[in-house]
C-alpha cells in the first residue's frame, strides 16, 4: 500500500534557513496492514502523515501510495486522491467535525462534495463505530470519545483503501483510548483498509503487531509483536507483558543505523561525537572511547 524511499522534505524558512523534517525516510506498508507510527515531538512523523495524506508534497525520494506516485500527481489528481484513496481522522475535533451538523449529516459530507449522497450509508458507518443510537446528536451532546468514533465514520465515507490517523487517541483517557483502537483495529479486520496511526504514545506497542519508531527524520526501529517475529503464538496470558514485543534496529539505505541517545548515555557518551565499535564474539559492540583510552593509560 505504501512504499517510502528515501523521502525527503525540506522547509524554507527564509533566504537563508532551511529546516529538514525528513533525512531519507524508508517505509513499507502492506496493503491491510493496521501499524502505528511513534516518535518524539520534532521527530517528522507529522510530516510523513502530511506527505502520505497528499497535503504536502515531498522534496525528493520516492512516494507510491495505493500505485499512485504522489510526487508526479497533477493537482486535480491529488485533489481526487485524497477524496477517494485517503480518510483523515485528526486528533482535534474541530478538525473533524462541523458542529452545526448532526453526526449523520457530518458523514454524508464527503459523500456530497464526491458527488454520491447516500443516507443508507451514513447511518451504516456510524453503526460500525457503535454509534448508531447518536447519529441526529450535534457535536456539543457527543463526548470527546464518541466525537471521535464519529470522525472515524467520516473517515469511511468515500470508502478509502487507507486511513491515516493523528494521535487519535491523544485528547481522551486510557479507557476511551482502547475503546477508539479497537473500533479502528475491528475495521481493519472486517473491511481491510489499512490503517496507519501516528503518535507518541508508546503504549500502542502493546496493542499492535508492528509499529515504526522515527528519530531525527529516520526510521530508526520497528517493534514487532513476538509472535509474529518468531511465527509463532503467544499465550493469552502474556499479552500485556513487556516481552511481547521484539524491537529491531533498521538499516537504512546506505546501511547506516541510528544509537538511541539514552543507549549513548548509559555507555557514558554525551558530548562528544565519537564512539568505538568492535567485534566480539559475533556481535557489534559500541564502546565509550575515554573508557577505552583510560584503560590503556592505566596500563
Amino acid at each position: 500500500m505504501i512504499d517510502c524511499q528515501n523521502l525527503m522534505k525540506i522547509y524554507k524558512i527564509d533566504d537563508d534557513n532551511e529546516v529538514i523534517a525528513l533525512q531519507g525516510l524508508d517505509l513499507q506498508v502492506e496493503k491491510g496492514e493496521m501499524m502505528g507510527i511513534i516518535g518524539n515531538s520534532g521527530s517528522g512523523k507529522s510530516t510523513l502523515l502530511n506527505m502520505l495524506g497528499g497535503l504536502d508534497r515531498p522534496t525528493a525520494g520516492k512516494l507510491i501510495v495505493d500505485g499512485k506516485d504522489l510526487l508526479r500527481l497533477s493537482d486535480k489528481d491529488l485533489v481526487k486522491y485524497k477524496l477517494e484513496t485517503v480518510g483523515f481522522v485528526w486528533q482535534n475535533n474541530a478538525r473533524n467535525l462541523i458542529p452545526y451538523l448532526t453526526a449523520v449529516e457530518n458523514v454524508e459530507l464527503p459523500m456530497l462534495i464526491k458527488g454520491k449522497h447516500k443516507r443508507e450509508r451514513a447511518k451504516e458507518l456510524l453503526e460500525m463505530v457503535g454509534m448508531g443510537h447518536r447519529i441526529n446528536n450535534k457535536l456539543h451532546s457527543l463526548s470527546g470519545g464518541e466525537q471521535q468514533r464519529v470522525a472515524i465514520a467520516i473517515s469511511l465515507a468515500n470508502n478509502p483503501s487507507l486511513i491515516l490517523a493523528d494521535e487519535p487517541t491523544g485528547s481522551v483517557d486510557t479507557k476511551t483510548a482502547d475503546i477508539i483502537l479497537d473500533v479502528l483495529r475491528n475495521l481493519n479486520r472486517e473491511l481491510g483498509v489499512t490503517i496507519v496511526i501516528v503518535t507518541h504514545d508508546t503504549q500502542l506497542t502493546r496493542k499492535m503487531d508492528r509499529v515504526v519508531a522515527i528519530r531525527d527524520g529516520k526510521t530508526s526501529s520497528e517493534i514487532l509483536r513476538r509472535s509474529a517475529y518468531l511465527d509463532m503464538e503467544l499465550e493469552e496470558e502474556q499479552g500485556e507483558d513487556d516481552d511481547t514485543h521484539v524491537e529491531l534496529t533498521v538499516l537504512d539505505s546506505a546501511r547506516r543505523i541510528q544509537v538511541p541517545e539514552d543507549y549513548l548515555e548509559a555507555i557514558g557518551v554525551k558530548d562528544s561525537n565519537k564512539v568505538r565499535m568492535e567485534i566480539e564474539d559475533g556481535k557489534i559492540i559500541i564502546v565509550n572511547p575515554n573508557e577505552v583510552k583510560k584503560k590503556i593509560d592505566a596500563s
